[in-house]
């Protein structure tokens, strides 16, 4: 089985996919806070917990692949899977062969989430397609209509932006994030979450907009990430919604590369 991990700034998700019938599926997932702060020896007892909890064992593990937008963080994972794992980790980094031209000025800088993001959309949609990844930042990220990676957009995340509004005006209260029940507030917590709420969607389906004009009205537009439901529900331009999007990309990706190594060794 392989374990896919996407671990980013504020959160990582974790994936275990069986491979072996035919058409690949996950046996389970995880999401947790990015761990910042442990150890080889803690982040491993903290995986093993996690299959430990889900009745899974971690010797099922054949084959691990990361990606990773913490570079602190990479020689812990490294050791951490090899350790309690015994499988050396595929990272998507340079050099990895993705089967995703990139068409970009610097082609090392594109993070590995957005490479992995986009080889799952081309796979699963085909192009010309869009993919908004809702994270610590929202992401657009443009791919051809023949499979190449074309560049995009960085926006702040709408956590980032609600968590600036609240350190910045003292007498503005913390308040969760969701769709308001109405558009003109007659409270504080109702103007908050309409300003949030639909000032992001403003934000992104301004960014789509823009994106389809050049692309062309066959665009398709995939969103991810943990807020993805949340402002897809309100957006004229998102299409579809795809949670495991990322994790299903460090497959493809791990699965290539299982071909690639097999032809060689052949």
């Amino acid at each position: 089985m392989l374990l896919a991990l996407d671990v980013g700034n504020t959160n990582a998700v974790f994936g275990l996919f069986d491979l072996n019938n035919g058409k690949p599926k996950v046996i389970a997932d995880w999401r947790i806070t990015t761990p910042t702060d442990q150890t080889v020896d803690e982040f491993g007892i903290l995986l093993q917990d996690l299959f430990t909890l889900r009745g899974l064992k971690s010797d099922v593990v054949t084959g691990v692949a990361v990606s990773s937008v913490v570079p602190p963080l990479d020689s812990m994972l490294r050791k951490a899977c090899e350790v309690y794992f015994k499988a050396k980790p595929l990272f998507i980094e340079p050099g990895v062969k993705t089967g995703l031209p990139i068409l970009t000025d610097n082609p090392t800088e594109v993070g590995a989430d957005r490479i992995v993001n986009c080889v799952a959309a081309y796979e699963e949609f085909g192009g010309p397609a869009i993919v908004v990844d809702m994270g610590t930042a929202t992401t657009f990220d443009v791919v051809s209509k023949k499979g190449e990676f074309l560049g995009g957009a960085i926006a702040p995340g709408l956590g980032i932006s609600a968590g600036a509004l609240f350190s910045r005006a003292a007498r503005l209260p913390r308040i969760d994030i969701k769709k308001p029940a109405k558009v003109v507030g007659t409270n504080t917590v109702d103007n908050l979450q309409i300003g949030l709420y639909y000032g992001y969607i403003g934000l992104v389906d301004g960014i789509l907009e823009r994106m389809i004009a050049e692309l062309g009205p066959d665009t398709k537009t995939i969103a991810t990430g943990g807020l993805a439901k949340l402002i897809a529900g309100g957006s004229k331009y998102i299409a579809a919604v795809d949670e495991m999007l990322t994790l299903n990309g460090l497959r493809i990706i791990y699965e290539r590369s299982l071909v690639r190594n097999k032809r060689h060794s052949s």
